[in-house]
């Protein structure tokens, strides 16, 4: 090789060598800027959080992003308002529109999508411990931007520095201090620490002098937030009143049912006090930040209950009220009737006298069969028209599920001749009843399908009629998580029945059993038990049950059942007890309820309570929010709902007694045990004592 070709293939790797170093250079100047901007953000995020420190918040800089090597989670805090995940970031000009957010006029929504998959990992791993998931909120902090608008990307909450540390604060108090460390210990373990990674091998080695740092410049006052603003921020949150328990902290097995996903419609069952509704509620809110297209809906047969779980769940989530939706099933159908311009003349009593009429026209041979009037207008109100059938065929075929005496063809062609009397003159006088009002309402949606609803939850499903459920199940479709039943057979009050095969709904074992009762103590639950020991009821799921026996872990005083000869005994025992409950330090008047039967004792509780001077509400006008009045209704108007004690008035004797043996075919068989869950479901709304009174033999 001559000198000169050597010499020229030296200037060739000493070109190349020189522009290793340059495009080194280059790199190193890059991740330079990036580090220190890094650096800067995340010191910056740490002196904006340092002051909730002195108020029960944990922060656990710099831990590591979990099922990662390296990569790193700038800040998690965990304290009195949940858990939160921060993530610091320093750009020049952040914007969101529609849900998207830009840097410059770059589109970098993606950038965010791992943290949403975080937070969801991080859900999961403190559902173990019992975390419900909306306690844990990803938020992005732009420092350098003192003020932009808040703003949300998916589920991370997007805010500038001046507004970190209120947007953690506007939480209030969630968790309790015994339960901010049970949740310490597992993020501790979640998110384990991080050192800092050795720097990768360069591919050019320099020897360069050891360059001089200059200190670090102390921020301004002017670089940091308001101190009267955060100081006023955290007076309010330690103002606040914490939340129930249950609206952060569930049962571990809870917190995994509402975060599970069900390939179709699906169903959660179980006795009183397992916590049906309170995962309902939960997953509503679940489901709502997993789909942003459209909303949840959650729907049940009691006229009141949804306001009540509405405001529940404004304190649970307030995040979603604009998300989550609740109406009864008929505030339901009227809307959809209404928004297609369809009206109906819907009236109750004149409907109820059309039907006294229609009796009077072809009750004869049924008074042969069963003399109560009551009992065969059940039968056309839940049977015929709850199912929708049109005609005799689909009658004589029908399984009459829940009801305990058996009709043969003849004697249903009797009872198909009272149904046509009655429907006949309901459209000769332009009545609808509100049967009519669901059959009108499905019948409209095959034609003029209701969108909007990503999901459908609906609480106390065995209320309802099997049309009912058919509607809601068109609404849903049967797409994975759209449809979810709640509720226990065990607690059906209303005559007649259904199962899910006749309202075309196929659950495909995407059934669960809740098998712990976490309201009553075991005391309460044992008292109930004895009510319906020996009765059966048919499941919406076609199966014939006896009464359930879930676990009660919490103990307390026994229940009373005391016996009076005289209602005046009776009314003076029933206000000293409430008088005696509300001594307590923990209990309130507003945390006791009286439940009656009927409407007319609900009338005479308020009188009676008013006239000792003490407050009352009755239930049709509680709307779920706190009130320190004695609350009075029907034990209809009570279910989905809960108190610290329970006070059941006027009650048969005979319901206190053993079940007695009755025929098969004796109709006051069905109203007998009727009658025996409709105490059953008063006695387990108490959480902590139950005082059951009758007037009469004992």
């Amino acid at each position: 090789m001559s000198a000169g070709a050597s010499a020229a293939e030296e200037a060739d790797r000493q070109r190349l060598l020189a522009e290793a170093h340059r495009r080194a250079a280059s790199e190193a100047a890059r991740l330079a800027l990036n580090y220190a901007a890094a650096a800067s953000s995340e010191k910056q995020t740490a002196r904006l959080l340092a002051r909730l420190a002195g108020v029960g918040y944990h922060l656990l800089p710099d831990r590591r992003w979990p099922g990662t090597r390296r990569a790193n989670v700038d800040m998690v805090v965990v304290g009195p308002g949940g858990v939160f995940i921060v993530d610091s970031k320093n750009w020049a000009s952040p914007t969101i529109a529609a849900g998207r957010i830009y840097r410059d006029q770059e589109d970098v929504t993606d950038e965010f999508e791992r943290l949403e998959q975080l937070a969801d990992d991080t859900e999961a791993a403190l559902g173990e411990i019992g975390l419900a998931p909306g306690e844990v909120r990803i938020i992005v902090v732009f420092t350098g931007n003192k003020r932009i608008r808040p703003g949300t990307v998916g589920r991370v909450e997007v805010v500038g520095e001046a507004d970190l540390v209120t947007q953690i604060l506007g939480r209030g108090y969630r968790l309790s201090p015994d339960q901010v460390d049970r949740v310490l210990v597992k993020v501790v373990e979640f998110f384990p620490a991080i050192s800092a990674p050795s720097p990768s091998p360069a591919p050019v080695v320099a020897s360069v002098p050891e360059p001089v740092l200059a200190p670090p410049t102390p921020p301004t006052e002017a670089d940091l937030p308001d101190p009267d603003e955060i100081d006023d921020a955290i007076l309010e949150a330690m103002k606040s009143k914490p939340i129930e328990d249950w609206m952060a902290f569930l049962h571990p097995d809870q917190a995994k049912l509402v975060r599970r996903s069900f390939g179709g419609p699906s169903r959660i069952r179980g006795a009183a006090g397992t916590g049906k509704t309170v995962v309902g509620l939960h997953r509503a809110a679940y489901l709502a930040r997993s789909n942003p297209e459209g909303k949840v809906l959650v729907t049940t047969y009691v006229r009141t209950l949804p306001q009540v779980l509405k405001n529940l769940f404004a304190r649970l989530a307030p995040d979603l009220v604009d998300r989550v939706e609740f109406t009864s099933v008929h505030q339901l159908a009227s809307r959809i009737l209404s928004q297609n311009g369809v009206r109906l003349n819907l009236n109750k009593q004149r409907a109820d006298l059309l039907f006294e009429k229609a009796w009077a026209e072809a009750s004869a041979p049924l008074i042969a069969i069963e003399k109560n009037k009551d009992y065969w207008e059940e039968e056309v109100r839940h049977v015929i028209k709850g199912r929708g059938l049109t005609t005799l065929d689909q009658y004589r075929d029908c399984a009459r599920v829940g009801r305990n005496r058996k009709l043969g063809p003849n004697q249903r062609a009797d009872v198909w001749k009272l149904y046509t009397a009655y429907d006949r003159r309901l459209r000769e006088a332009g009545v609808c009843d509100f049967e009519d009002q669901i059959l009108r309402a499905e019948q409209v949606l095959r034609e003029h399908p209701l969108t909007g609803y990503s999901a459908v939850i609906v609480d106390e499903a065995q209320d309802l009629s099997c049309a009912m459920v058919r509607m809601l199940a068109r609404i849903a479709g049967d797409a994975p998580d759209a449809l979810t039943l709640i509720g226990d057979g065990q607690q059906t009050i209303y005559p007649g029945g259904y199962t899910l095969t006749e309202a075309g709904v196929s659950l495909g074992n995407r059934g669960v059993v809740m098998e712990t009762n976490y309201r009553n103590t075991a005391e309460i639950l044992e008292a109930a038990r004895s009510i319906v020991a020996g009765s059966s009821y048919t499941d919406i799921e076609g199966i014939a049950a006896q009464a359930s026996a879930p676990t009660a872990p919490r103990r307390g005083p026994k229940p009373v059942f005391a016996s009076f000869p005289t209602k005046v005994a009776h009314n003076t025992a029933m206000v000293e007890r409430v008088r005696a409950a509300t001594k307590a330090i923990d209990v309130s008047v507003g945390d006791v309820a009286v439940l009656c039967f009927y409407q007319y004792q609900v009338d005479q509780a308020v009188r009676l309570f008013a006239a000792a001077g003490i407050p009352t509400i009755t239930l049709d006008k509680y709307d779920g929010t706190t009130t320190d009045a004695l609350k009075i209704g029907t034990i209809k108007r009570s279910k989905g709902l809960e108190f610290k004690h329970v006070l059941v008035p006027w009650v048969a004797p005979r319901l206190k007694a053993e079940r007695r043996a009755i025929g098969e075919m004796d109709a006051s068989s069905e109203r007998e045990d009727r009658d025996r869950r409709e105490l059953f479901v008063g006695i387990t709304r108490a959480r902590d004592q139950v005082w059951v009174g009758s007037v009469g033999a004992k």
